[in-house]
């Protein structure tokens, strides 16, 4: 028998007015200032090059409305693409065994994560720190320092196949944004997920198994990092080892952009759109005016801040 929730269970808005008038305002601004910004095919660019973000930033959604934090997702994404690559092209076997295999890594990962987290209780900032270089190395020991190429073609068509003219990636995205907003929203599991991160022993109160619940986030965390490498490999048709690093950031500030609470207790997964739509609107419009690749890194750090402070502001004045 499950637990009672507890009487002021936390809700998640769908999704912040300000984030949506940050998404308007920022396209605008780019459709007056980036050449070619206004038109169907750099539309489509913009929610193919944000699929995989995206995809990383439903896991911190979780992980974060917990009251968690995975740093570990980029190293994760590494390791799923050349598991699969290793089992599909050095191996020989069907696609569907190496990506298989591919989730299968990220879910032992993350299932390390949370165990560590949970039962040894060490802070999520070291483990997944941690995480986040012993993937790393996993990833190039296991390709031996170089991408491997030549992967299955059922595998690359998810990553550059089109259905209705749209890339595959933004379907998969699309799909995955219902089911993880219907989860966090209208189930149990959610439901914990928020508790949890809103007052840790208030939900221990209430009989819900903290530990175990915290592990089961971190290898949905660690799950959906190894879907994102496998779209990521797909895409590009090689499992890179090197693939996804700093990802994790961009996953986390689309997260706080779209709402989800930095220090747990609110989170919300069409937020989480909205806010990798901005990450992507951002990085689109720099690239169509040519902007280096460093200064984007800087504009990304500098709106992640700026994210957590107005949140802060935002908490502040509800007290």
């Amino acid at each position: 028998m499950h637990p009672p929730l507890p009487a002021r269970a936390p809700q998640a808005p769908v999704v912040r007015l300000e984030s949506v008038l940050v998404l308007a305002g920022l396209s605008l601004a780019m459709a007056g200032f980036a050449p070619n910004f206004v038109s169907l095919g750099n539309f489509l660019n913009i929610l193919l090059a944000t699929s995989v973000i995206g995809v990383l930033a439903i896991a911190a959604t979780f992980v974060l409305s917990s009251a968690g934090l995975d740093l570990s997702m980029g190293s994760v994404l590494a390791v799923a693409g050349v598991v699969t690559g290793v089992l599909c092209v050095h191996l020989g076997l069907p696609w569907f065994v190496g990506g298989a295999g591919g989730i299968l890594a990220g879910m032992v990962l993350g299932a390390v994560n949370g165990a560590l987290i949970a039962r040894a209780g060490i802070p999520a900032f070291i483990v997944t720190l941690g995480m986040h270089s012993v993937g790393r190395g996993l990833a190039l020991l296991i390709a031996d320092g170089k991408p491997i190429y030549g992967l299955p073609g059922a595998i690359t068509f998810l990553g550059q196949g089109r259905l209705l003219g749209v890339p595959m990636p933004v379907w998969i995205f699309l799909a995955l944004v219902v089911i993880f907003h219907l989860i966090l929203s209208r189930t149990r599991f959610g439901r914990y997920t928020l508790v949890i991160g809103d007052n840790e022993m208030a939900a221990r109160v209430t009989g819900i198994d903290v530990a175990t619940h915290t592990i089961r986030l971190y290898v949905l965390s660690g799950a959906l990092a190894a879907l994102a490498g496998l779209l990521f490999a797909a895409r590009v048709n090689a499992a890179d080892p090197t693939a996804g690093a700093g990802y994790e950031l961009s996953a986390i500030t689309a997260a706080v952009i779209g709402g989800t609470n930095l220090f747990g207790g609110r989170g919300t997964v069409i937020g989480t759109l909205i806010g990798a739509l901005i990450m992507g609107v951002l990085q689109n419009g720099l690239n169509l005016m040519a902007v280096a690749s460093f200064y984007q890194q800087v504009a990304i750090g500098t709106v992640l801040v700026l994210a957590v402070w107005l949140d802060r502001i935002r908490d502040r004045r509800r007290v």
